[in-house]
């Protein structure tokens, strides 16, 4: 094992950082901040970030093979051009809840950006349950549902070899796993692979490795775990200076090191003395494997 370090590379206070995504062609790491509206670029040769201000709740952000980025705002899908920080509407979903938005989004190795939604949460995961559902937006713009009843749609990813959707719906304390077909995007079979340990708390974010292993970031664990999801064994924890940890991705040169968000909203003022660094961009190296770059949305 080599040895594992953590190091906050950015003492952002992000009320609830998310989603972050590498961006290869400029060295740079992408998130977002639900509350605060932001889409944020963090330039690692440079240490500046840029950002970009909403109108709406910003859950989750991608690449765009065409350029710029897509992102998820309130229940948009829109298109993000970052030169002159216009947004286009590409698509809207839950019309008939005006209580909902996205959280967590990502783009399948077809290039479609599946996201989910939620009921806008009235303290850290309190909200009306089984208001969400499951979406994902086609290259042509058209919006596919797959499932509704759903808490609090959150982490997603798909196996090295395309064949299997992974999912976390966080208050159901489960990763669950879906057969997935490339081709069509369609999703079935759903099962559970892994349940979450009581100090574990809520699963959050996910993403998977070159090994095919799953890390899921634990909210409230202050944690990520490394997951086997075809034996269902946890194979390694590594804890944060912070409980609130929300997403993570792998980045970096050869993609070999893990970038964590994480969350300050709901800390008591004791508690963000304790935790100075909640809300920051942290970075993990040692762990000795290396993760895949993103998919870019197509459309």
């Amino acid at each position: 094992m080599s040895s594992v370090k953590i190091e906050c590379i950015l003492p952002k206070n992000c009320r609830c950082g998310e989603s972050p995504v590498w961006e290869e062609t400029s060295d740079s790491l992408l998130f977002v901040d639900i509350p605060a509206k932001t889409v944020c670029r963090w330039d690692s040769l440079t240490k500046q970030v840029q950002q970009v201000t909403l109108d709406a709740p910003v859950s989750s952000v991608a690449l765009r093979q065409s350029g710029g980025y897509v992102a998820t705002v309130g229940t948009k899908f829109c298109a993000l051009n970052w030169e002159d920080q216009s947004t286009v509407v590409l698509a809207t979903v839950d019309k008939d809840k005006k209580n909902n938005r996205f959280n967590d989004g990502k783009v399948d190795p077809a290039g479609r950006y599946f996201a989910g939604t939620m009921a806008e949460e009235t303290a850290p995961a309190v909200l009306e349950r089984h208001q969400g559902s499951l979406y994902s937006l086609f290259a042509d713009h058209h919006v596919e549902k797959y499932f509704d009843q759903v808490d609090i749609s959150n982490g997603l990813d798909w196996s090295l070899d395309h064949k299997i959707f992974y999912y976390i719906d966080s208050l159901s304390y489960s990763v669950d796993a879906f057969d997935y077909d490339l081709q069509t995007g369609q999703i079935f079979n759903r099962r559970s692979v892994y349940k979450l340990e009581e100090e574990e708390q809520i699963p959050d974010g996910m993403c998977i490795d070159a090994e095919g292993k799953l890390w899921v970031a634990c909210y409230n664990g202050g944690r990520v775990i490394r997951l086997d999801p075809e034996t269902g064994k946890r194979l390694q924890t590594v804890k944060l200076p912070v409980d609130k940890t929300t997403s993570c991705c792998f980045g970096g040169k050869d993609y070999s090191e893990m970038y964590v968000t994480c969350a300050r909203d709901g800390m008591d003022p004791e508690g963000l003395l304790r935790q100075p660094e909640a809300g920051g961009i942290f970075k993990i190296t040692g762990l000795g494997v290396k993760g895949i770059c993103p998919y870019p949305y197509a459309g």
